[in-house]
């Protein structure tokens, strides 16, 4: 008797217990709800930590390599171009833009290290 009283009056929820049903009627546990917003919130942390890693490394670049980079890329809220457009900004034929390109992503690459 004790047992089935404690039973309603108790306060815990269990993770993977229903807590109600999506728009096609499965069901959904508090578990599915915070493990998507975790990996939304794990996924922003670790980008951003790339970008700031990243943006570190750019040091090691002339400041035409870094341009065709944000350029091409879209970096440093710029809009991503293609290697046409930039080489018409800079005036410049589209080899060259991706041979530039291909420079400073191997100098990014070599400065970053070694991948573990």
């Amino acid at each position: 008797m004790h047992l089935r009283t404690t039973k309603r009056a108790r306060q815990e929820v269990m993770l993977y217990d229903p807590i109600g049903a999506d728009r096609e009627g499965n069901e959904i546990s508090l578990m599915d709800i915070l493990s998507s917003d975790g990996d939304e919130v794990l996924e922003s942390v670790v980008l951003n930590m790339d970008r700031n890693q990243l943006a570190e490394k750019f040091h090691c670049l002339s400041k035409r390599e870094r341009m065709v980079l944000e350029l091409r890329f879209g970096l440093g809220h710029q809009e991503r171009h293609t290697q046409r457009q930039i080489g018409r900004i800079l005036g410049i034929s589209r080899s060259y833009v991706s041979r530039i390109e291909k420079r400073a992503l191997g100098k990014l690459l070599n400065e970053m290290g070694p991948l573990s």
